[in-house]
């Protein structure tokens, strides 16, 4: 199959252009650079160069391809509810170029779009149309686009991790440096998801070749990593305190990190390997790539 890839030089889809290489298929990448029009010929990809919030680039890449695993995404998260907007109408241009046919899109959500309330894990299957994570607006692009015969599939993400970044954490780290103190709100019993970079390319591949109009996806590995523990690594590797902070200091002192840091974003894959047969390899964790973070160095 031939694969058009967004962001396909970004931290979690370069890996995917690897996976799918790896498994025989051809991958036409959008490249918006020289340099990420080289990084992709250098792994065998083509390139298509363009930009995600160009649309009409986007539907010019679809039209050459056989199917289409949508990863870009801007995190800048300063301006999240702004990238949130922008994804949901690059979702719907990509529909747009598949109108008509049966060839299989792929987009990326979060895990906790699949949040039953407080202290359950979310699942595959739970869609809520009013969340209020901004990160909806991916789904409910994605839900419009299934709504006109779009055969459309939904990877959601947790903390995706490696020794060069870990999702959230890496912006606590540099936090943590700027204030002195490793910090986490309460009691820091909350917790968030994760999976390694390299376990969660396999899943875009798979959903792309299972196909399965409407399906969504856990790509998880660790159901739940508590905030404190994450918090005492980024302690341990910058040698400081570890302190809880109460809510109402948590904007002074993370700043716009604040609208996560408390949240418990612990999710389920169980659907998700039975579906896909799928299976998380890596053996490295999230704590264990925090303590080995680049970041430090």
């Amino acid at each position: 199959m031939r694969v058009f890839v967004t962001g396909a030089t970004g931290f979690v889809g370069s890996a995917v252009v690897r996976d799918l290489l790896d498994a025989g298929h051809q991958v036409l990448g959008l490249a918006r650079s020289d340099a990420s029009a080289q990084a992709l010929t250098a792994v065998g990809a083509q390139v298509h160069r363009g930009d995600v919030e160009d649309l009409a680039s986007l539907r010019t890449g679809v039209a050459q391809a056989d199917g289409v695993i949508h990863t870009a995404f801007n995190h800048d998260f300063s301006r999240f509810l702004q990238n949130c907007e922008n994804d949901r109408r690059a979702i719907e241009a990509l529909g747009d170029a598949l109108a008509g046919s049966d060839r299989p899109l792929v987009i990326t959500s979060g895990v906790g779009i699949g949040g039953r309330g407080p202290g359950e894990l979310a699942d595959e299957d739970h869609f809520d149309a009013a969340h209020p994570n901004p990160r909806i607006a991916s789904e409910l692009g994605g839900q419009a686009v299934s709504a006109r015969g779009i055969n459309l599939s939904v990877v959601r993400l947790p903390q995706v991790h490696d020794r060069e970044r870990q999702g959230l954490v890496t912006y606590l780290i540099t936090t943590a440096r700027d204030k002195g103190v490793s910090a986490y709100v309460g009691d820091g019993a909350n917790r968030l998801a994760a999976v390694h970079r390299l376990d969660a390319a396999p899943v875009y591949r798979l959903a792309l070749e299972k196909a399965m109009p409407g399906a969504r996806y856990n790509a998880v590995a660790e159901e739940g990593v508590s905030a404190r523990a994450i918090a005492e690594a980024i302690g341990r590797r910058l040698q400081m305190p570890v302190a809880t902070l109460s809510a109402a200091d948590a904007p002074a002192h993370f700043g716009w990190l604040a609208m996560f840091v408390s949240l418990d974003m612990m999710a389920s894959s169980t659907l998700t390997r039975q579906r896909l047969g799928w299976r998380p390899v890596q053996t490295v964790g999230l704590v264990e790539d925090i303590e080995q973070a680049n970041a430090f160095e």
